[in-house]
C-alpha cells in the first residue's frame, strides 16, 4: 500500500476539531475537512480552537476533485447515514476509512456501503475536548485507537505510518473488536450517568458513589460481553478510573454536552443497545433499562 500523504475528515465537533487540528499543524497541513457549501461558508471564516483561528483546507462535496487516501468520520452515529453520502465523492478504489464512531455498530454500517475492503476500525479515547459557544477547547488530545477485524493489516500499517508522520497520537490494536468493546462498555457508564447527574470528569474524580453508579452499567455489558466471548473482564472497568483521573476536571462528556446543549443524544447506541443484546442472550439489564428511560425524560424536557 502506499503510504498516506494527506487525510481527509468529516465531523468538525469537539472530537474532529481535537485531530483535525493535530494534523493541520502537522508539516504540509496534510488535513481536508469534508464540508457542504452551508458549512464551507461558516469554516472559511475560521474555527476557534483553544483561543486560535484555525482556517482549515476544505474539501466541499460538490465540488470533489480528488479521491480521498484515508477518510476520517469522527460524527455523531445519528448522521452517519447523510455521512455516508458525503463522503461518497471522495471515495475511491485505493480510499480508507476509520470511523471514530460511538458505539459497536458503524463498521458494519460502512461495510455494507464502500465494502469490507476499505473499513477500519476505530475510536478515540483519554480526550476532554468541549464545544461551548462555537469554540472547541482541550486539555488533553488522547488518542486514536484504530485496527481491522477485516484482514486489512498493510491498510492498518499505512494508517499508523501517517499517524506517526503527522505526530498524532495513536495506537494499533491487535484485538480492535475487544477495544472496541470496552469502550462501549465504558461510554455506556460514564456518558450515560455523567448526562444523568450532571457531573463533568471532576464529579467522578471525586465522589466514589459516582464511580460506582457507572460501574453497574457498566458490568451488565461485562455479562453480554462474556456470553459473547469478548475477552473483557472487571479489572478493565476499574483500569479507566485513573484514565478519567488524568482529563480535565471541567471536561464533560459527549452525552453531557448533548443534553445541556439540548441536541439529541447517542442513547440507543448506549443503553438501548445493551438492553437488545440483553434480550437475544437472556441477560438483564435493569439499569440500563431505567437509564434508557431516564435519558429519554431528559431528551424530550430539552425538545
Amino acid at each position: 500500500m502506499a503510504d498516506i500523504k494527506k487525510a481527509h475528515l468529516i465531523g468538525l465537533g469537539a472530537v474532529g476539531a481535537t485531530y483535525a487540528s493535530l494534523l493541520h499543524k502537522a508539516e504540509g497541513s496534510p488535513i481536508e475537512i469534508i464540508v457542504d457549501e452551508e458549512r464551507a461558508a461558516r469554516y472559511k471564516k475560521g474555527i476557534l480552537i483553544n483561543g486560535e483561528n484555525v482556517h482549515f483546507n476544505l474539501a466541499i462535496q460538490t465540488e470533489a476533485r480528488e479521491k480521498a487516501e484515508l477518510i476520517i468520520i469522527a460524527v455523531k452515529a445519528h448522521h452517519l447515514e447523510a455521512t455516508i453520502e458525503a463522503i461518497r465523492p471522495f471515495v475511491g478504489s485505493e480510499t480508507l476509512i476509520l470511523p471514530l464512531l460511538n458505539g459497536i455498530t458503524s463498521e458494519e454500517i460502512l461495510a455494507k456501503a464502500f465494502g469490507s475492503e476499505k473499513i477500519l476500525h476505530g475510536f478515540c479515547v483519554a480526550l476532554d475536548s468541549t464545544k461551548v459557544n462555537n469554540e472547541i477547547r482541550f486539555t488533553q488530545t488522547g488518542k486514536i485507537v484504530f485496527g481491522t477485524a477485516f484482514g486489512l493489516e498493510k491498510e492498518a500499517d499505512s494508517v499508523k505510518a501517517f499517524f506517526i508522520k503527522t505526530k498524532v497520537p495513536h495506537t494499533k490494536a491487535d484485538d480492535i473488536l475487544r477495544e472496541k468493546w470496552w469502550k462501549f462498555m465504558m461510554n455506556v457508564g460514564i456518558n450515560q450517568i455523567s448526562s444523568i447527574l450532571g457531573a463533568n470528569y471532576g464529579v467522578f474524580q471525586k465522589q466514589a458513589k459516582a464511580r460506582e453508579l457507572m460501574k453497574d452499567a457498566c458490568l451488565e455489558v461485562l455479562k453480554i460481553a462474556e456470553a459473547k466471548q469478548i475477552q473483557l473482564s472487571e479489572a478493565d472497568i476499574d483500569g479507566f478510573f485513573p484514565i478519567i483521573d488524568g482529563l480535565s476536571p471541567e471536561g464533560k462528556t459527549s452525552m453531557l454536552q448533548d443534553i445541556e446543549a439540548g441536541r439529541k443524544t447517542e442513547v440507543e447506541l448506549f443503553s438501548l443497545a445493551v438492553i437488545e443484546l440483553g434480550k437475544k442472550l437472556g441477560i438483564a439489564t435493569p439499569i440500563n433499562t431505567l437509564l434508557y428511560k431516564m435519558i429519554g425524560v431528559l431528551e424530550e424536557k430539552n425538545s
